[in-house]
């Protein structure tokens, strides 16, 4: 029998008033996982009221106390690691390599950001009056919603809930209906690590029923979202018209150039991790990329090469390369994709299809798909599709190249293989993307950098580094006057006289 996973509220696990669902393995749709609540808008509204009453506690907690529990949390991932990491394996499919790094990522963030507690840092600034003192102080914000999605159900939680604590705040958290158990995992260690009772809530369900609950709920703050462009752009909306913070990451179209002088068998070793690692199921994933016409037959040949030898299968399986998409709507999203670049006249070199047979026929696989001589104006090239689907585009030049990246609605993660310093540096400059990488591949970010994108990518914030903490909290300037008389800033300064 399952075990059945509560809700987190006030400290207590509980059951929701409504109905329950089933977490199965996306690699063996037979196996069932777990049984989770399928919450009700009554179940977040008591999360959020809980997170509110806990607040008023939690906010006047030193900030350096409040990074001592962050602190051994992360101590705490680091022994569940393995376990944590075969969980996710089986709720969403991903090898087990990278649900390892997943979990790491979680880890390092955890540390990373229980160092802020102690360098929540404002500033100070000289006055243009006498006798007066200014300074900037960080303030909490109350109640931050954090919707999450599957494809990183340790990391993204950790990027978002750990520097909201740190900061002051107290959370609801909704995650991706496909990946509640790494949620609980992740939840369950804060509370063993000693999160006082309603300062983190966790509620599974729907977007549609819980995460417009949250959204809506006069109490929640600032809103934390990662997931589709189509469900950021309705979180926004209606986020600005309650005049709520709102923190979107959302789609990307991230592209690879490979120039003439690159070191091919580097840049296939990326365009392989890139575009198929994960399934091809990251915001950050190489979906296009863009090579010299000097070396784009010889790229191809070996690209392929490499992709062939790819074994798809479960991800617990060490020898399995790359796993099965999140679910069956998400893998017919991506064969109708492959039609579509079929019918726009796209050359597919390899893939295409889904593997049937045996153990392939429990699970949601599809052959990784390499398309050629894309035009960059092709569906497929300026579409996000979220599977291992990859669309190869000449180039006579670096700045055709460059065009073609920036040619896109999106503007999350580029790269560039060369060996001429000049053309990585024109290509730092000049293509427009929240990140770019040199002679690596579009994924990779790591915690202590500033994370997200430009465009439809997102809304302007940044995760990760020390500026997710701009998301988390409001910037207070303080003004202390001791001249004992009133003096007006901009009127009397003229009157200042020098003493001799």
């Amino acid at each position: 029998m399952p075990e059945i996973y509560k809700n987190y509220i006030n400290g207590e696990w509980v059951e929701s008033s409504g109905e329950k669902y089933e977490n199965r393995n996306p690699a063996n749709w037979d196996e069932v996982i777990g049984i989770f609540q399928k919450s009700t808008k009554e179940d977040a509204i008591a999360a959020v009221e809980a997170a509110q009453r806990a607040y008023e506690r939690w906010r006047l907690f030193p900030a350096p106390k409040r990074a001592e529990i962050i602190f051994k949390a992360a101590q705490m991932l680091v022994e569940r690691k393995e376990t944590f990491a075969r969980d996710e394996t089986r709720e969403m499919g991903k090898i087990l390599p990278e649900t390892r790094g997943d979990v790491q990522e979680a880890i390092d963030m955890s540390f990373f950001i229980a160092g802020e507690g102690r360098r929540l840092y404002g500033f100070t600034t000289p006055s243009e009056l006498p006798l007066k003192f200014q300074m900037s102080v960080r303030i909490p914000m109350g109640v931050a919603a954090i919707i999450t999605p599957w494809n990183f159900p340790m990391a993204i939680p950790s990027w978002k809930i750990v520097p909201a604590l740190v900061a002051g705040n107290t959370v609801v958290f909704k995650p991706a209906t496909d990946t509640p158990l790494s949620a609980y995992n992740f939840v369950k260690t804060l509370i063993d690590a000693g999160i006082p009772k309603g300062v983190v809530n966790l509620v599974t369900g729907s977007g549609a029923v819980v995460g417009e609950s949250l959204i809506a709920h006069p109490h929640v703050k600032v809103i934390s979202f990662t997931g589709s462009s189509e469900v950021g752009k309705r979180i926004g909306s209606k986020g600005a018209s309650l005049f709520k913070k709102v923190s979107l990451e959302m789609g990307g179209k991230n592209a690879q150039i490979v120039m003439e002088d690159a070191n091919l068998e580097l840049a296939v070793d990326g365009a392989v991790w890139g575009g198929f690692g994960t399934t091809g199921q990251r915001c950050t994933a190489t979906s296009r990329i863009v090579v010299h016409k000097k070396v784009y037959k010889e790229f191809l040949d070996r690209f392929v090469e490499r992709v062939k030898a790819l074994k798809i299968g479960n991800g617990i399986d060490p020898s399995t390369d790359v796993g099965p998409l999140i679910n069956e709507a998400q893998m017919n999203k991506v064969l109708s994709y492959i039609e579509i670049g079929k019918k726009e006249g796209a050359k597919m070199l390899i893939g295409g299809f889904r593997l049937t047979g045996g153990d392939y026929d429990k699970g949601w696989f599809i052959a990784p798909t390499i398309f050629a001589d894309v035009d960059q104006n092709m569906r497929i090239a300026q579409e996000e599709i979220f599977g291992p689907v990859v669309s190869v585009i000449p180039a006579d030049s670096l700045e055709e190249a460059i065009e073609i990246v920036n040619n896109s609605k999106y503007g999350l993660s580029s790269s560039i293989y060369t060996n001429d310093v000049k053309n990585a540096f024109l290509a730092i400059r000049d293509i427009y993307t929240g990140i770019t990488y040199v002679n690596a591949p579009t994924i990779g970010a790591e915690v202590h950098l500033p994370f997200g994108g430009v465009n439809q990518t997102g809304n302007g914030h940044r995760e990760g580094g020390n500026t997710v903490i701009d998301i988390f909290s409001e910037w207070k300037s303080v003004y202390i006057d001791f001249s004992g008389r009133l003096q007006r800033a901009q009127i009397d300064t003229d009157k200042i006289v020098k003493k001799e």
